[in-house]
């Protein structure tokens, strides 16, 4: 009976959804999350009879066939590119992309990934770092004796030098775009890295066209919509419940089949 492994595979698709969708809960809060969403494709059909295939010596067609669908699969996890909002944090170092556009970090083993989180903060020889530790490229370091660092909309650093009047410009941040967002790989720790999908990253300075602004002070939130997340949760269990009754139901009809005299 066909319709046992039908139904699995709908209950392991809607397992998949629901592990998804907890995830996009779990990350309600991390900063610069992007909530991800579940695309599936039916499987192959066993034909019992083709369409448009012959049904007499005369020519007569087949208008419709018979085909007989075996399930459904996980086709995809994509990632949604919807803004999450800014939030003003205060901090000096904490930045936020306001539209297009990825933080550039050097990784421990000299790769670069590419993050949406702003959470920086300074190393002891005073560059600029993430909350792990790891480089932000260029490799800015602010004088130990700097009394203030402003960061413009470009991504352009000053720092104002005690003793001194005008601020000393330390570098400019760059920012990266990619043809494919959706094909960057998650590494955890708020981190992607390019693959063959992504494409190759396109770098430019915050404002410049395709690229977003630089806010100092503010850090991107989750885009995650709790309210939605919780209608597909809804939907996805009851689905899950749906499937394993038609588990019931075929089960129950090889028991009527078993106990024919």
């Amino acid at each position: 009976m066909l319709a046992l492994d039908i139904a699995a595979t709908g209950m392991q698709a809607q397992q998949t959804n629901v592990e998804v969708i907890s995830n996009n809960i779990a990350n309600m809060t991390t900063t610069g999350f992007k909530g991800e969403r579940v695309e599936f494709q039916d499987l192959l059909y066993q034909d019992m009879r083709q369409p448009g295939s012959n049904s007499s010596d005369s020519g007569t067609i087949v208008p419709s066939g018979t085909q007989l669908g075996l399930g459904v699969k996980t086709a995809g996890i994509y990632r949604t590119d919807e803004q999450g909002n800014l939030q003003q944090t205060g901090n000096t170092l904490d930045m936020a992309i306001n539209g297009h556009g990825w933080f550039q970090i050097t990784l421990p083993s000299g790769s670069t990934a590419y993050t949406r989180d702003g959470t920086f903060s300074l190393a002891p020889d005073g560059t600029i770092v993430t909350a792990d530790g790891y480089i932000v490229q260029p490799g800015l370091q602010v004088p130990a004796n700097a009394s203030n660092v402003t960061i413009n909309v470009s991504g352009q650093v000053e720092a104002t030098i005690q003793g001194q009047t005008a601020p000393t410009t330390i570098g400019q941040l760059q920012l990266a775009t990619f043809p494919n967002d959706a094909g960057l790989s998650a590494q955890g720790g708020n981190l992607f890295v390019q693959t063959a999908a992504s494409g190759a990253p396109v770098t430019g300075v915050g404002g410049a066209i395709g690229f977003g602004t630089v806010m100092q002070g503010y850090l991107e939130n989750s885009n995650v919509n709790v309210v939605s997340e919780m209608t597909n949760l809804i939907s996805a269990q009851r689905a899950y419940e749906m499937n394993s009754q038609v588990i019931t139901a075929s089960n129950q009809m090889l028991s009527t089949l078993t106990q024919l005299r």
